[in-house]
């Protein structure tokens, strides 16, 4: 099969790009600086990949969107899934909604999660589509783009608005980091190098999965009642209620608390002898 990929000379472009061709397809991309254009890779390709900045998905979507017929597929690789497969369905081609849970930094696809939202595909059709992806390793999670949108504004837009809040903390505090660093132990590092993680890649990412995904809202509304309730409960000094608040969270967790140990054991242990 000939695969097309817009985008395909960015780096997660470029990615996918390796992914197609090791799996035996021919791969040609377009972009700012190729002299193929969207439409033409569009009526050539058998599979379409849209692989642009969450904030352009649509609008690339939209220009090919007529030249497309039923016997092709169209997917794309953002992190928001809910309006580029509305746009996508708007064509006649066969759609598959794809959101790779890593960036373009990984060394392979062994281990790695990419989610699915079949919107129009048939079943034999979308196996054969997933074992590209399988066939390095990764795992498909399939669901619906509305139920991709929710968890992601969990998965991601809550735990990166808590981790910026962090930082920005720190910073309003006039924290020196040097300083900061010397009182870790490695469990208090890996939470230092998450924020630090986040810091040194692009923002635009990150302010497209915070802004864009229209159940982050809800999310953070929830999250502001939690640290109000959470912060009560510090201020108020009864350790009993301390407690119960901790119980009632260590419950919801408690059949991933063993494999949560386990897994930063590892992690602790390769901060500590490396």
């Amino acid at each position: 099969m000939l695969v097309g990929i817009i985008g395909g000379n960015g780096v997660m472009g470029s990615l996918f790009k390796g992914v197609f061709e090791r799996a035996g397809h021919r791969v040609i991309c377009s972009g700012r600086n190729t002299p193929l254009s969207n439409s033409s890779l569009a009526t050539q390709s058998d599979i379409v990949v849209v692989s642009v900045p969450v904030r352009s998905t649509v609008e690339v979507i939209n220009e090919i969107a007529p030249l497309l017929t039923e016997k092709q597929i169209i997917c794309d690789l953002t992190s928001l899934k809910s309006d580029p497969v509305s746009a996508m369905l708007k064509t006649r081609a066969q759609v598959i909604g794809l959101h790779p849970m890593f960036g373009p930094t990984v060394l392979s696809l062994k281990g790695q999660t990419i989610i699915a939202t079949p919107a129009r595909c048939d079943e034999e059709t979308a196996q054969i589509f997933y074992s590209i992806f399988r066939n390095e390793g990764a795992k498909i999670t399939v669901t619906t783009p509305e139920k991709h949108d929710l968890m992601m504004a969990v998965v991601q837009g809550l735990t990166h608005f808590a981790t910026l809040s962090l930082a920005e903390t720190m910073r309003a505090l006039e924290m020196d980091l040097d300083t900061l660093l010397s009182f870790t132990s490695p469990v208090y590092r890996i939470e230092m190098g998450l924020i630090g993680r986040i810091l040194g890649q692009n923002p635009d990412l990150y302010g497209d999965i915070l802004q864009m995904n229209p159940a982050v809202p809800g999310v953070l509304a929830q999250f502001e009642d939690s640290v109000s309730r959470f912060r009560s409960v510090v201020e108020g000094g009864d350790a009993r209620e301390f407690e119960e608040f901790f119980s009632e969270c260590r419950e919801k967790f408690r059949e991933f608390i063993p494999q949560a140990a386990s897994e930063t054991d590892l992690i602790i242990d390769a901060l500590v002898n490396k």
